[in-house]
């Protein structure tokens, strides 16, 4: 259907071409045009993805340094690097770091860096809350979420050879305009079907290490809890559902898979051991 109306359209600007006398419309030129622009999405491969990751992943420590706690940070990527473990990608380079920021957020890179904010951790009672948070995370990295989206956003921001600019040669312009548009997703947000996914799955992740699979459900609850009108939550409800809609979609989805999993660790003390000390 779609090559259908790809003929229709050409054939529509040959005919205007013909009437209006527009040599300088190359018909065979654009066609290369869309065909590049597709071949270059589809051709980031997974070297690129995770370059295009640490380059994105720089920017926003820019704007957020990570906690100076080396025990912290090494808790943090313990707990997440097992999780990752139990996915269908655990050779990716994963790193997990925690952000120095009141603000309540957490948020994933392409190619297996993730970030979760102080303020978010402050919030959690334990592993298991962790868990669900960071489980939701890896499955924005498995599904390549952000990577579609940096994709997609690239198409009208690129032509088909400077994206292919901007993977071939990663200190030139292209390849600058490439990773601001990346960052600036952050602010945006994804579709809400990707967030929900990441519940969905994040949960089974969660439950798979060994966790309660209601540590994601019980941090959606707190926020929900929280007042709207905080600060530190404007970006977390910017770039996704409300709380009440995830907690919804949870149960109406996987409520057999939490019931099932719920007597599984939840490892508050040790968690706060860790955090709180």
């Amino acid at each position: 259907m779609r090559a259908f109306f790809l003929l229709l359209g050409l054939s529509l600007v040959g005919a205007a071409q013909a009437q209006f006398r527009l040599p300088s419309l190359d018909i065979n030129k654009m066609v290369d045009t869309v065909k590049n622009v597709g071949k270059a999405v589809k051709d980031i491969d997974e070297p690129e993805e995770i370059s295009i990751g640490r380059d994105v992943a720089s920017r926003l420590l820019g704007a957020a340094p990570l906690v100076p706690d080396a025990g912290l940070q090494r808790y943090v990527n313990h707990v997440g690097r097992w999780l990752a473990a139990q996915s269908e990608r655990p050779d990716l380079p994963w790193q997990f770091g925690v952000l120095d920021s009141p603000n309540v957020n957490a948020f994933a890179v392409p190619g297996g860096t993730i970030f979760i904010t102080k303020g978010l951790l402050d919030k959690m009672r334990s592993e298991a809350e962790l868990a669900g948070v960071l489980g939701h995370e890896i499955v924005h990295v498995l599904r390549k979420h952000h990577l579609k989206a940096i994709q997609k956003g690239a198409q009208s921001a690129l032509a088909g050879d400077a994206m292919s600019a901007a993977l071939r040669d990663r200190a030139g312009p292209a390849r600058d305009k490439l990773i601001a548009f990346g960052t600036e997703m952050y602010s945006r947000g994804l579709d809400k079907g990707d967030e929900l996914e990441a519940d969905r799955l994040g949960v089974v992740i969660a439950a798979r290490g060994g966790y309660d699979a209601y540590g994601l459900p019980s941090v959606l609850q707190t926020l929900q809890a929280m007042s709207a009108q905080d600060s530190a939550l404007a970006l977390m409800f910017k770039t996704h559902p409300a709380p009440a809609e995830r907690l919804d979609a949870l149960a109406e989805k996987m409520q057999p898979v939490l019931d099932a999993y719920a007597g599984q660790a939840q490892l508050a003390d040790r968690f706060v051991r860790q955090i709180k000390r």
